[in-house]
């Protein structure tokens, strides 16, 4: 299981759980909201956390999006 620690948008500095905070706060269901709000940019710089993940390792913000919509996290 991944860590709530682990860096998705390095560019930013946020980690799955900072990402998935907002997710759940702001009530995003798709990569389209996730990438357009305004309260924590995400993909916005390198956008590697949208495609590959940064360290090309799959880690990226549709997997996060999917593991908040199956309630993993």
């Amino acid at each position: 299981m991944l860590s709530l620690d682990t860096e998705v948008c390095v560019c930013n500095s946020l980690s799955i759980g900072d990402i998935v905070k907002c997710i759940k706060e702001n009530n995003l269901t798709n990569l389209e909201d996730l990438l357009a709000n305004d309260i924590s940019p995400v993909g916005d710089k390198c956008e590697s956390c949208i495609d590959e993940g940064f360290n090309n390792d799959g880690i990226n913000l549709p997997m996060v999006l999917s593991m908040v919509k199956k309630e993993l996290v």
